[in-house]
């Protein structure tokens, strides 16, 4: 939902409030009707700011999942796995792991973290320090065919480097020489 559609649906609710607090036994019926236009206004504002489906299910972790109406949260896959967990349990095989927690960690498990990723960075040498020269790539031969590229270009660098990082960084590849440029004509004289 954008700022206007938000600001427009709170001003058409607030509107229905308004109406609501005024109604009374002697209410004509004009009112009513102009009631019931500015509740399908109200209702039309809702449907266009809605993006997504309705819920299936009061599961937090699967709201458009499956249902089966014999669990409380109506969720078929959480409910599945409680199945399984409470068959495990009367038969004397092996307890999950999260039965015996008491409250979920602060931090998350190891489960829950994401995946370290690898990206080779393709880096330039500027007279001073490295500095990336174009978008981290997810397979090397593509980055080493961007900085063959890269040096056959109009404009090469004095040097192009390839940095692996994954979780650390590791320098895989040097083309040419870096050599410190003081950036001050006649050497800061």
């Amino acid at each position: 939902m954008n700022h206007a559609q938000l600001t427009a649906l709170g001003r058409a609710l607030r509107l229905l409030g308004e109406h609501g607090e005024a109604l009374a036994a002697t209410t004509p019926d004009a009112k009513l009707h102009e009631v019931k236009a500015d509740l399908r206004r109200a209702l039309d504002l809702l449907d266009e700011s809605v993006a997504g489906a309705a819920p299936t299910t009061r599961c937090p972790e699967h709201p458009n999942g499956p249902v089966d109406e014999n669990a409380h949260d109506l969720c078929l896959l959480c409910e599945t796995r409680r199945r399984a967990a409470r068959r495990a349990e009367y038969s004397g095989g092996p307890v999950p792991p999260h039965a015996t927690e008491t409250a979920p960690s602060r931090y998350g498990v190891r489960a829950d973290r994401p995946q370290p990723q690898q990206r080779w960075l393709p880096e330039l040498w500027n007279g001073q320090e490295w500095q990336l020269c174009g978008t981290p790539r997810r397979d090397r031969r593509e980055a080493e065919l961007y900085l063959a590229a890269q040096r056959r270009g109009p404009r090469p660098a004095m040097a192009y480097r390839l940095v692996h990082e994954f979780t650390d960084y590791e320098v895989l590849r040097v083309w040419g020489a870096p050599v410190k440029v003081d950036i001050e004509p006649l050497g800061n004289l």
